[in-house]
């Protein structure tokens, strides 16, 4: 094969093309690496045989450049583009681009994104392929009333859904006729900032339901099959925190029926390559509700149990090979689960944006652990990209020892400078409802208490919220220490001063994420100090200004939206009173502890 794909170009950064990176080195080919200007020094770009850079640095600057990265193809000689996911993995004016050069794409045909990329689309595939979905609307929303109507037909909540993407980006939940506007407002403005495309539709909210998806894997010889199902119901934000395979609680019947229904949407639309047909499952039926033309972040579950390299057979395919196994050939052994380690703050349970510099990054070992990474220590977490650190994966040879292997593996693990998910996957890993398979797509944000889920600093240790540095309070560090006693060694911790003796200097932290920072993640996302300035918790960028001088606003009313990591994030006021001043207009660019407005 190494005659046919010489030289791969990854068009994606982090994880993902570390991963891609690795698999393309076993098998023999050389690796192409483009990079935007924050990354230049970053893991992939290390790991690459070649690097290029694309310029800017915002990803619509950078990795969504079609013609920077056409450049960098032709300049690195390269035969083949992997699109990674996110950015231009599911599009295809970009995948007709790349092939227009001559260039190998791996990944599906063009027409098959359009089908399947196209949410609305592949909804009245899937029904032409016998395969029912959720009850929605079969064309793009163009206003607030069509959403209305739909809601008083279907009852209340619906969902507003991006057409043109996934991962719970450019989704709103809308729960009365009067949330419609602003929520259809917001979910196409985030839908054309992840996206590039700005179209969505309504559909039904289930009220408890599974997300389970099927991996399937096609070849250009008319070969399709179902390799086995992930549930990836431990959501929050609609974005998956945990995922597993094979699913718990969940009927065989029922998985080969969703693997044959898999099966047929992908055949429909004539698909080749790796690719995720997702569904909803809920009281013994199951509703199709996408297909992700690409590789899922979550495909490590489905190779640990199928012992199947997913990015190797995306390069076979892609080359031209035959895929030499049928369906009864598939094995699935023991059981796999993936925890997403994203830089967010989950301290009562508001995972806020926390991008910044790791300063300290401990990997786990031991038996069954896999961890993919797409940062090390020194490496910076941007606000201008997706905050997925690193994923972990165990295997084991049954669900609850997998459970107890990934408790285990996360207790290991060390991430310092960034504040991470860790402590809420904790939380889900341990709780009884996830160990015995009783939670759905809203389980954590409706049922799970994460009240006591720790912020990086605890309240006090840092000043107030709305401290901006000339407060007088002493900024404090968690540090670990030991001691012994009568012989035996203990572990402490304890708050010392910023920038004593080994702090770490994580006061300087890049990127607004200093203990202050920190801080303020820990409190409302829309943080205010009792003084009335309202404050944001993280650099990010304003989308909308929602309120102006001389209007009179309540505790908890927001007052402008920011986006940070591809994440809209309000920010509230803590008071009631009068806006005397607003500092900030949309497009502004603002860092950890700003002060947006001031309420009198």
């Amino acid at each position: 094969m190494g005659t046919v794909l010489d030289k791969v170009l990854i068009a994606n950064r982090g994880e993902i093309a570390v991963r891609v990176m690795r698999t393309c080195r076993e098998l023999g080919i050389a690796t192409v690496a483009v990079y935007s200007d924050l990354d230049r020094e970053a893991m992939h770009v290390r790991m690459a045989d070649e690097a290029y850079a694309l310029g800017g640095q915002t990803a619509a600057e950078s990795y969504l450049n079609t013609g920077a990265i056409l450049t960098a193809i032709e300049r690195s000689g390269a035969d083949a583009v992997h699109p990674g996911y996110g950015f231009f993995s599911e599009n295809a004016d970009f995948a007709r681009a790349v092939t227009g050069q001559g260039v190998t794409f791996v990944g599906p045909p063009p027409e098959a994104m359009e089908v399947m990329g196209d949410k609305i689309s592949s909804r009245l595939a899937a029904a032409e392929a016998g395969v029912a979905g959720v009850p929605g609307r079969s064309e793009p929303l163009t206003d607030a009333a069509e959403v209305v109507t739909f809601g008083e037909e279907h009852g209340w909540p619906v969902a507003i859904k991006a057409a043109f993407g996934g991962g719970g980006r450019g989704m709103r939940v809308v729960r009365s006729a009067a949330e419609a506007a602003e929520a259809l407002e917001s979910a196409q403005r985030e839908a054309q900032a992840y996206f590039g495309r700005p179209e969505v539709y309504v559909e039904r909210y289930l009220s408890w339901p599974r997300h389970i998806e099927m991996q399937v894997l096609a070849d250009t010889h008319g070969t399709v099959l179902w390799l086995g199902e992930r549930d990836c119901s431990a959501q929050r934000r609609h974005q998956k925190l945990i995922e597993e395979s094979p699913a718990p609680a969940f009927p065989d019947d029922v998985r080969r029926a969703m693997g044959e229904a898999a099966v047929k949407v992908s055949a429909a639309c004539g698909y080749v390559n790796a690719g995720t047909v997702e569904f909803l499952y809920q009281d013994g039926e199951f509703f199709f509700l996408e297909m992700n033309t690409r590789l899922q972040v979550e495909h490590p579950v489905t190779e640990l149990v199928t012992g199947l390299d997913l990015v190797a057979w995306q390069l076979r395919v892609a080359a031209g090979e035959r895929i030499p196994f049928g369906q009864d050939d598939i094995e699935r052994r023991g059981n796999a689960i993936e925890v997403r380690i994203n830089a967010e703050d989950p301290a009562g349970g508001r995972f806020t944006p926390s991008p910044g510099t790791v300063t300290a990054f401990d990997p786990p070992a031991g038996p069954g652990v896999r961890l993919d990474a797409g940062y090390a220590a020194g490496d910076t977490v941007s606000q201008y990209y997706d905050n997925l650190v690193a994923k972990l994966v165990v295997w084991a040879e049954d669900r609850d020892l997998a459970r107890r292997r990934m408790l285990r593996a996360l207790e290991e693990t060390r991430i310092e400078g960034v504040a991470t998910t860790i402590p809420a996957d904790v939380a889900i890993l341990e709780h009884p409802d996830f160990a015995e398979a009783r939670h759905s797509t809203k389980w954590v944000e409706e049922t799970l208490d994460l009240s006591s889920v720790g912020a990086a600093n605890p309240p006090g240790a840092a000043g107030d919220a709305g401290d901006t540095g000339g407060g007088g309070v002493e900024e404090r560090v968690l540090r670990e220490v030991t001691a012994e006693v009568d012989g035996r060694r203990y572990a402490l911790k304890l708050w010392v001063p910023a920038g004593t003796a080994g702090d770490g200097g994580a006061a300087g932290a890049a990127g607004g994420a200093g203990p202050r920072a920190r801080q303020r993640q820990a409190h409302h996302a829309g943080a205010a100090s009792g003084s009335g300035s309202v404050t944001v918790p993280m650099q990010g960028t304003i989308v909308k200004v929602l309120v102006s001088v001389g209007d009179t606003v309540e505790a908890g009313q927001t007052v402008c939206i920011l986006e940070a990591m591809k994440m809209e994030n309000a920010i509230n006021a803590e008071r009631d009173g009068t806006v005397s001043e607003v500092r900030v207009a949309a497009g502004d660019a603002v860092g950890g502890g700003d002060v947006v407005a001031v309420i009198e």
